[in-house]
């Protein structure tokens, strides 16, 4: 069954219903050489207590996507669309009312915790700071015991508070980073990356502190990462995208294990399955690279590298289409009897 793509076609929630609803949304960096388009049309929508995954290469976007939900972009940004905080349109938010919603209302944890912590600064002296300034009922009692708290949340000894950021390892800052997301309560919680730098005994670890921390409190969050599996086994529902573009959208597990879309399918692939012999003869890669957003070709922009590609793909970019509670950008799908290129 295959229809034009909607919120509800695609099984998200209406926009009115959802905690974030981004909307035909558009970002383009300004550089020496042109126009760089790095987010192209997208839409994604997350409801509170669900967790929704961003997947895809580097360069397709995720980065961008998460640092414009907060309104981090440069000024050498030019963005276009909607990005709907509980109905509050955040691009069209003054600056009082946008820094009442960071850290308070939506918080973010950023890839590189080397580059996020100040080295001048304890680890209890930053993670309180968004708690003086968004919780100023806070007594100093309560602070310090919160900070012990959320250091105790993702696994780390309260006396850490004292140490400065040189002091830790880059899985113990990007740990700090996570707390330091947590510190005020948000109702959303946008993580770019947030177990990269750890090993895999703490990457479950502080997987099952965000989970419990959406489950247990009905926060939204939205999970971006280049794993796939990992995105499958924590996520309710995933986005996949490709150069700057929603190229897949649905049910978490359907994703992974049975993909629409020759990219879901060549990302999916790259993760082998623990017990499936099948899985030890997987294709080792998808061949190419991904395309330059500087220099997009007419049609898909996936075609170059498809291996399904029809003639008609080069020259036409399609649009998402639903299939019951999923949508997929692809002219194969439903569609086998055209002729490979």
């Amino acid at each position: 069954m295959t229809t034009e793509t909607t919120p509800e076609a695609t099984g998200t929630a209406a926009p009115d219903a959802a905690l974030l609803a981004i909307r035909d949304l558009h970002v383009t960096y300004a550089t020496g050489e042109g126009g760089l388009p790095a987010v192209r049309g997208v839409d994604l929508t997350v409801a509170r207590g669900q967790i929704v995954g961003v997947a895809g290469e580097s360069g397709c976007g995720k980065s961008t996507l998460a640092s414009t939900v907060l309104r981090l972009q440069p000024p050498s940004a030019t963005v276009s669309g909607q990005v709907l905080f509980d109905g509050r349109d955040v691009l069209a938010m003054r600056w009082g009312e946008l820094r009442a919603v960071r850290w308070a209302g939506a918080s973010i944890v950023f890839q590189g915790a080397l580059h996020s912590l100040n080295p001048v600064h304890r680890i209890g002296a930053q993670l309180a700071e968004p708690m003086h300034i968004h919780q100023p009922g806070l007594d100093e009692a309560r602070v310090t015991e919160r900070v012990a708290e959320l250091l105790d949340q993702v696994g780390m000894a309260p006396e850490r508070a004292k140490s400065y950021p040189h002091q830790l390892s880059g899985g113990q800052k990007q740990r700090v980073m996570i707390a330091m997301a947590l510190a005020c309560d948000p109702e959303l919680v946008v993580a770019d990356e947030p177990t990269t730098a750890l090993d895999v005994m703490v990457q479950a670890q502080v997987l099952n502190v965000l989970s419990e921390l959406v489950r247990g409190r009905g926060v939204g969050m939205m999970m971006i990462s280049h794993d796939l599996s990992v995105l499958a086994d924590l996520c309710d529902r995933i986005t996949v995208m490709y150069a700057g573009r929603v190229i897949e959208e649905g049910p978490a597990d359907q994703v992974f294990a049975a993909p629409l879309h020759p990219y879901s399918g060549a990302l999916s692939a790259a993760f082998p399955r623990v017990g499936d012999p099948a899985a030890r003869f997987a294709p080792a890669g998808l061949p190419g690279d991904p395309p330059d957003p500087r220099n997009l070709t007419e049609g898909c922009s996936f075609a170059p590298r498809c291996p399904r590609a029809a003639p008609v793909c080069l020259h036409d970019e399609p649009g998402l289409v639903a299939y019951d509670d999923r949508a997929a950008a692809c002219v194969r799908i439903g569609e086998p009897d055209l002729e490979a290129r």
